[in-house]
């Protein structure tokens, strides 16, 4: 298995100025944002050269799969460019994915190395959002009268924001607004006010 990390671009798009700069900050823009770094994980697999998957390496690609707790925000590829993996292979792999919520996306990402013969390889793309630098109370108090906004200034939000979005990536791109489905976007606000209705509520 191959790990391999990669740092993407900051989000949300403010004007930053550079961490540890001595240029006062007299804006609203915290200095501290989110940064998101995607992570790539890979299983080469056995095809056992008839393109399918021994029950020994299902296991293998099932443990792993609970290995990393593979669950919403992961995405799962297949990486086969010699072709080793028949329709039935995919579709194990499918099924695996599909127990944990997950579909298996059409393009695969670079991986460093080479794809063995007789094998294909499964991705696993996974991003973490963190706030670099945070805290910072290296300068508690400024006597410089620059009326500036502290080092620290936006880390709670900006950390909060980071640990709790569901997928990081959405930091960096955010949501297509084209084909949202307004029932289903509206279908907790209904389970509350029948839920209301029903209470004998308002």
């Amino acid at each position: 298995m191959r790990f391999v990390s990669i740092a993407l671009v900051t989000a949300l798009g403010l004007s930053v100025t550079a961490c540890g700069s001595t240029t006062a900050n007299r804006t609203v823009n915290s200095e501290r944002q989110p940064v998101v770094t995607r992570s790539h994980f890979t299983l080469d697999v056995n095809t056992s050269g008839s393109g399918s998957l021994s029950s020994h390496e299902l296991g293998r690609v099932s443990g792993w799969f609970d290995a990393l707790e593979l669950g919403y925000g992961d995405r799962v590829s297949i990486d086969d460019p010699g072709f080793n993996a028949g329709a039935t292979a995919r579709s194990e792999v499918e099924t695996l994915a599909a127990q944990k919520g997950l579909l298996i996306s059409d393009i695969a990402p670079v991986t460093e190395g080479n794809i063995p013969s007789g094998t294909m390889r499964i991705v696993i793309s996974r991003s973490t959002a963190a706030v670099p630098g945070c805290p910072d109370w290296s300068n508690r108090s400024h006597t410089d009268f620059q009326a500036r906004t502290s080092e620290n200034y936006g880390c709670g939000v900006n950390s909060t924001m980071a640990a709790m979005i569901a997928d990081p990536e959405d930091l960096v791109r955010g949501q297509r607004r084209g084909g949202e489905d307004q029932a289903e976007a509206s279908k907790a606000i209904r389970a509350y006010r029948d839920k209301a209705k029903n209470a004998g509520g308002l």
